[in-house]
Formats: C-alpha cells, structure tokens, sequence
C-alpha cells in the first residue's frame, strides 16, 4: 500500500507545528516553496509544499491568536456584552466561564475571554448577557500551572471580572445549535439520577466533571481513570454505531444511515465541544463513513493524521495542550503496541480480558512520560484499574444514548434505563475510590518514581528473552 497521503498529511503537520518554533510570512515562504520544487524529488515535493503551506498557516494563526483589543483596557471598569461559550465551572472562591466578547464600552469587539464571576447563580451556556466588568490580566506562574500562558495559547489574553450581569438572549447560528443539543443531553442521559451517579454519567457522555466532588475527582485522577471524564474516540464509535444499529434493526438504508451517522457524530461533537480527543474522533468517523459512502479504501494513521490538521491548523498552539498529546500518544500506541503485547499475553489465563489490559498498557507506557512532564505525576495503578472499569464504559454510554433516544416518547421508560445506568456510574465510582485511594496508587515523588524505573527496567530485563522467543515463534 502506498504511504504517499501519510507523507503528505505528515507534512501538512509538521508545517503547522514549526510555526510554534519560529514564524514564516508569504514571501519567505514563497522563496523556500521555489528552494523545495528546485530541489526535491517528486514525492519530498509535494509534501515540502504541504510542509511550507502549513507552515504559513500557521504563521498567521498564531499571529491572530496574539492579537488582543483587550489588553490595552487592563484595570479598566465598562460595560460589555458577551456571549457565555462553555459550561461554567465553579472554583473555591469564584465562578469562571469562557466566553467571547462581541461589545466593550461602545466599541464593537470580537474577542474570546475568561469571565469570573461571585458564587452563585450561573449564566448558561450559550447565554447573552450584559454585563459591568474589570478587565484583569490572567493569573500568572503559581504551583507549577501558569494561567497566563495557557490561556494564551487558547487566544485568551485578559479575565472579565464581572460585577453584575443581566440575561439579555441567547446565541443563534451553530452555536445555538450545539447549546440546544447539549441541553438535551444533559436532561435526558441521566433521567431521574442525582448526585454522584449523575455526575459520573455526565463526565463520562458529556467530558462535564463540574458535578464530581473534589475528593471523587481526586482518586479518578490518582487510578489513571481521569481520561474516562474526557470524551474519547469510544463514544464517538459508540454513537455512529447505535445510529448504524438503528438503522438496521428499521430497515433503513445503509446510504441513508451513513447520512445520519454522520449528522449524529457532527452533533455529538458540537455538543461536548472542541476537546482535542473527541474531535480528532469525529473526523476519523466522518471520514469512514463518507469513504464507505465514496468507495474508498481507509487508512487508519491518515485518518490520525487528518485528524491533527484540523487542530493544529485552527490553533497550532494545541501542540502544547496535554489533552492533544494524550490523546494522539494513546492511539498511536493502540496502532503499535497492542498487537504485540496481546502476543506476549497469549497462553495467560485472562479471557476476554486480554485485549482490555493489552489497550491499557499500551496506552499506559506511551503517556506515562506526558503525564509526568505536564503533571509531575504517575498513576502505577493505571492498567488494573483501567481493566476493571472496562466492562462499565460501554453500557454505560449505550444507556444513556439509549435514555436519550427514548426520552421525548417515555419518560418513565428514560428513567428506568437512567436506574440501570446509575449501578454503572456507582461501579466506576467505587474502582476510582477503592484503587485511587491506595496510597501508592500515584507517583508524585522524583525519587520514588527512579526506583520504580529500576525496578521497571529489571523486569523488562527478565521477561525480555521470553518475548523475544513468543513474537519470533510461527503463526499457526
């Protein structure tokens, strides 16, 4: 098989992650776009010119994210309107929500923020308020997190500390229409569900942990589950193949249904928002299904390739983002890895447990080194706990896009799978406290990490000639 759109996509990547190391305008990229056609085989030239085209996107990207109207009104008190774009999350002392600012003063502006508003009632998701506020500088460098630059690199240059605000309308347009799907979801995935067991179906459908108490998101965090609260390519899959299953199970057409599959997973992605993990997902599903719908052949790495294009190229700045690294680390290692370790767990007495602790590990080695550069931590306990949640994740999302789809017909019906979900979120809740809550469960300590490498590398020692004679035994 060909690997030319890989080399291509891969160079369409590359391109736009240079622009973060140093910045190219269009007559230097012309230059070096003539240097390459002069100077490259054919191949190297068409994947050079992605390169340079990439990198001048990127280039300019960056130069937009850098500009803010804003900064020159620090310490500044107006009144403004926004438009609330994200759930609001609640801190010790103090609301904050994202946001974009369309009005300061009387100045007409185009701006995203951070709000900050007194506890208390919070403004919607997808609201338009009016609002009296103080422009604020970000928080800078405090206990290893520096707010300032990683609000930056989301294009995020000031905090709108709001004294008082007023509801004045909602936003339209596509929007206000991931707002209204998101409010459907949030009301139907956990019919009837309070608490904990709603909090964890909301995490886990919708990436929204607000509802998690501290210490429950703590020991999520410690037993290496805390990605389970970020939405990943599993409930992307999950919901073009409930949409798929439908389909089938009505008679529809497999044109027709691809057709929905296709809406649904555009829906699902602008409801739980542009988290990198799940839109990277909802390219790669789109993209099957319109190859299915086209005739054409897919390849898993392009798709992972197109999939960060899409990023880098709105924000090249989520090079930096640890959900971003995660998330490509992980599915790498899925495509690597796990091939060979479910050959090294063969003849082992796991079952269909094989696969699962074969993912979780693979995962586990290829983000351990971003989790420690960007958390200063390591979950040891990763790979047991990951293994024992599996069987949960599955039903779980398939209940409550079950619940959801019979909401608007039975809300009795809704409730009643809305029960059945609450045992799942009640089983991940209690892996996350019984194994996140062991004190050796997380690394934090440098000296105790280098012992565990010790002893990590002395077992690799030891079950290195068995692997080597498992992978190199024949095939029967």
């Amino acid at each position: 098989m060909t690997r030319t759109p890989q080399l291509l996509a891969a160079g369409m990547c590359g391109g736009l992650a240079l622009s973060n190391v140093a910045r190219v305008g269009s007559a230097g990229a012309a230059v070096l776009l003539l240097v390459v056609v002069a100077a490259a085989p054919r191949a190297a030239v068409v994947a050079g010119c992605l390169a340079l085209v990439g990198w001048w996107w990127g280039s300019a990207r960056l130069e937009r994210l850098d500009r803010s109207a804003l900064a020159a009104h620090v310490g500044e008190a107006a009144r403004a309107r926004v438009v609330v774009t994200g759930p609001t999350r609640r801190g010790t002392f103090e609301l904050r929500a994202p946001a974009r600012v369309t009005r300061y003063a009387r100045a007409p502006v185009d701006e995203p923020v951070l709000l900050e508003l007194a506890k208390g009632r919070a403004p919607p998701q997808g609201a338009v308020l009016s609002a009296l506020v103080i422009v604020k500088q970000p928080r800078g460098p405090s206990h290893g997190f520096d707010e300032r630059t990683w609000l930056r690199r989301r294009g995020v240059h000031v905090v709108l500390h709001v004294d008082e605000w007023n509801l004045v309308g909602r936003r339209g347009g596509l929007g206000g229409v991931a707002d209204a799907v998101r409010r459907r979801l949030r009301s139907s995935i956990a019919r009837g569900l309070h608490g904990e067991r709603r909090a964890v179906v909301q995490g886990v459908v919708l990436g929204d942990e607000n509802g998690l108490s501290d210490r429950l998101r703590a020991r999520f965090r410690a037993a290496g589950l805390y990605h389970l609260l970020a939405v990943s390519g599993q409930n992307v899959a999950l919901v073009a193949a409930s949409v798929l299953l439908v389909a089938w199970v009505v008679g529809v057409s497999r044109l027709v249904a691809e057709l929905v599959a296709v809406a649904a997973i555009a829906a699902y992605v602008l409801a739980v928002g542009a988290q990198p993990s799940v839109v990277r997902a909802g390219i790669a599903g789109g993209l099957c299904s319109l190859a299915w719908l086209t005739a054409r052949a897919t390849d898993r790495w392009h798709l992972l390739l197109v999939g960060a294009i899409a990023l880098l190229a709105w924000n090249p700045y989520t090079v930096f983002d640890a959900g971003f690294q995660l998330s490509f680390a992980a599915v790498s290692a899925i495509f690597v890895l796990v091939p060979r370790l479910q050959r090294v767990l063969e003849g082992y007495p796991l079952g269909s447990l094989r696969t699962g602790i074969a993912v979780s590990a693979a995962c586990s080695i290829a983000t351990a080194p971003i989790l420690w550069f960007q958390f200063h931590s390591l979950q040891v306990l990763a790979i047991p706990a990951n293994a024992l949640a599996a069987p949960a994740i599955v039903p779980l999302l398939g209940l409550a896009l079950a619940s959801t789809a019979v909401a608007p017909f039975s809300g009795s019906a809704a409730a009643a799978l809305g029960w059945l979900n609450g045992w799942c979120a009640a089983y991940l809740a209690t892996v996350a406290e019984l194994i996140g809550g062991l004190p050796f469960a997380q690394i934090r300590s440098t000296s105790t990490l280098l012992v565990v490498l010790a002893v990590a590398l002395l077992g690799a020692a030891y079950a290195w000639p068995r692997w080597r004679r498992t992978s190199s035994s024949p095939s029967i």
